[in-house]
């Protein structure tokens, strides 16, 4: 029932399917970000791979990716791949470009207001959540969820967006809820290509993800801990990113050692 209430195109009852989006507690830009993905749904787009990362978020022709055969037709369609989809219904949402990126930089995004995990399965999720598969190394895809155990997605070449069930099996992750509001806590912007968070912060901890170049990421505090020299620097100061539950040695967060007007771990009270 809902799910026709958010595709539905009657004003009548688009009015109505906002009344139930509102009870749920669903917000305004969490409201648009559904209606936005269900519109190019409703246009019959196709998925393209590359597609919807253009200057602009909107769809673009994709490209050939060379895992997949079925996408050789990709650079003669416009359409979107998921991430692509997301980038242009959070954007229609909020009204400016917040969600450029794949799918693991959407889900580690500084605009998290919350994160799921699989184990929570859809029990606390609203409309305008995105979903999450892979690993925290290599998410690989992403969709918008529409309520209902309902979501609209780019799944693959060969097909068109699609709202289908939401597949909570196989390699599900989890779910994000994005705040379009302005960011909150201390951001900072990393440096390097490949440079791994961990678990702990000490280079022989835990591998957690790898930032595949510059990005800007929340501290939530700092700590001195392991010394580390790398790339002709040497640092003894670890910060805790809570959007990736990880450390990471502050020689590649851009700034001075210890980084300004971020609070000490042991006085935040955090990991």
């Amino acid at each position: 029932m809902l799910l026709s209430l958010l595709l539905a195109v009657q004003p009548v009852l688009l009015a109505v399917g906002r009344l139930v989006l509102a009870l749920l507690g669903v917000e305004a830009g969490q409201e648009r970000a559904v209606a936005a993905a269900c519109a190019q749904v409703d246009a019959d787009v196709w998925y393209t791979w590359g597609g919807g990362h253009g200057a602009r978020p909107g769809p673009t022709y994709g490209q050939v990716d060379p895992t997949d055969p079925a996408s050789e037709h990709d650079p003669e369609r416009i359409g979107f791949d998921c991430s692509g989809l997301v980038r242009h219904a959070w954007a229609q949402a909020a009204g400016s470009d917040i969600l450029n990126g794949v799918a693991s930089a959407q889900y580690y995004t500084t605009r998290a207001a919350a994160r799921f995990g699989a184990d929570r399965g859809l029990a606390p999720l609203l409309p305008g959540d995105l979903l999450v598969w892979g690993t925290p190394r290599d998410l690989h895809h992403i969709a918008v969820y529409l309520g209902a155990g309902k979501m609209a997605e780019a799944r693959q070449s060969g097909t068109k967006l699609m709202v289908s069930d939401v597949r909570l099996g196989g390699d599900y992750h989890g779910a994000v809820r994005i705040d379009p509001g302005p960011v909150t806590g201390h951001v900072f912007t990393t440096w390097g290509t490949g440079v791994w968070t961990k678990a702990e912060p000490s280079v022989k901890a835990a591998r957690v993800y790898a930032f595949p170049g510059p990005t800007k990421v929340r501290v939530g505090c700092q700590k001195h801990a392991e010394r580390v020299t790398s790339d002709g620097y040497t640092n003894d100061a670890w910060s805790y990113l809570p959007d990736y539950g990880a450390w990471m040695t502050n020689i590649y967060v851009q700034g001075p050692e210890w980084l300004p007007g971020v609070p000490d771990c042991a006085d935040a009270g955090a990991p």
